[in-house]
């Protein structure tokens, strides 16, 4: 598995986490970062947690209005976490190309979420690719 693969992966189980306790992520990152062993935590999961966190308003918005049919809260949990990691690394991360975030977004919803995960995550992050450009030019 590639390096940013591991950190989507990495970012993906501490956005999880965090939600499924009810915890801060970034409390939930910290304390990952200050105890855990193997794997630690690499720069670009703390990067992806911490961006989500920052644009979690505006992500939730693009999703809300992009996902049809489908409110985030309803979402499922790693779907939700996945989305926003996609979200992050299209408009945000400028060194991923946008086919890149899609894909391993996708291809994270195949192994750890349900088999119409991976045709619902590609269809949100690819609407909102479409429009990516725009939504660059006002963050």
């Amino acid at each position: 598995m590639r390096a940013r693969t591991k950190a989507r992966k990495r970012a993906l189980d501490i956005l999880f986490e965090s939600e499924a306790r009810g915890d801060d992520p970034l409390d939930v990152l910290r304390h990952r970062r200050e105890t855990d062993e193997a794997p630690p935590v690499s720069e670009y999961a703390a990067l992806l947690v911490e961006g989500v966190v920052g644009h979690r308003d505006r992500i939730d918005q693009l999703l809300s209005e992009h996902a049809e049919g489908w409110t985030v809260a309803r979402m499922p949990a790693v779907d939700r976490a996945l989305l926003r990691i996609g979200v992050f690394e299209l408009l945000w991360v400028d060194e991923i190309d946008d086919p890149v975030a899609i894909t391993e977004a996708v291809e994270l919803a195949r192994t750890l979420s349900t088999d119409d995960s991976p045709r619902f995550l590609n269809g949100v992050l690819g609407r909102i690719a479409d429009i990516a450009e725009r939504l660059r030019a006002t963050r």
